[in-house]
């Protein structure tokens, strides 16, 4: 379910304080049923299990298309992204959060690690369209339990990035990011059964 962004940014939440130049493009909702304020760290487990293998068709499609336009555009070349166009947002941290990053072991993904604490989680991205951040945190949900949130954060790189931002927008929201938190819900209930089976056995 798509949020106001007001949702993050009522939260004390440290990304704020390193993407004040950034626009909140998106916030979304992730369902995690039965969830308990200590379970954050299952959420990130489900995430970095690999949710674009288990997004609906036409998203996994989209990706490719956009993977596709990327070589053919350059919109990925090297010189587009962190540390060549833009300078990382680890250069902004605490000092305990720099070591951190810098230590963390390179994981498959488009998202270089940025920081991880008890209610939060950021990764950022870079290219010649725009410099963004993907933001998990965790939040109670207003029924006795918890619940995952992703936001999205971006600067455009320019015209063109904004412009690519606009033509890219309705198809994040009416297929990318609905099937993103559909995939998210799965794997989150799937983890539990598995738990629930393991406990079952013991």
């Amino acid at each position: 379910m798509r949020l106001e962004n007001s949702e993050h940014t009522r939260h004390p939440w440290l990304i704020h304080g390193i993407t004040e130049d950034f626009l909140v493009e998106d916030v979304w909702a992730l369902p995690t049923p039965g969830a308990g304020p200590d379970d954050f760290p299952t959420l990130l487990a489900v995430v970095n299990d690999g949710l674009q293998r288990q997004i609906s068709a036409p998203a996994k499609a989209l990706f490719w298309v956009r993977l596709k336009l990327g070589t053919l555009l350059r919109l990925d070349r090297d010189r587009g992204g962190l540390n060549a166009r833009v300078p990382s947002l680890r250069e902004r941290l605490p000092g305990e959060l720099q070591e951190a990053a810098a230590a963390r072991k390179p994981a498959d993904s488009p998202f270089t690690f940025l920081y991880e604490l008890p209610n939060e989680y950021a990764g950022e991205i870079a290219n010649t369209t725009m410099h963004g951040v993907v933001h998990f945190g965790w939040v109670p949900d207003g029924a006795g339990g918890w619940r995952g949130q992703m936001a999205v954060l971006v600067k455009p790189n320019g015209r063109f990035g904004s412009a690519y931002m606009a033509f890219i927008k309705p198809f994040r929201h009416l297929i990318i990011y609905p099937s993103l938190t559909r995939a998210c819900e799965r794997g989150w209930r799937a983890r539990q059964l598995n738990e629930t089976q393991r406990l079952d056995k013991e």
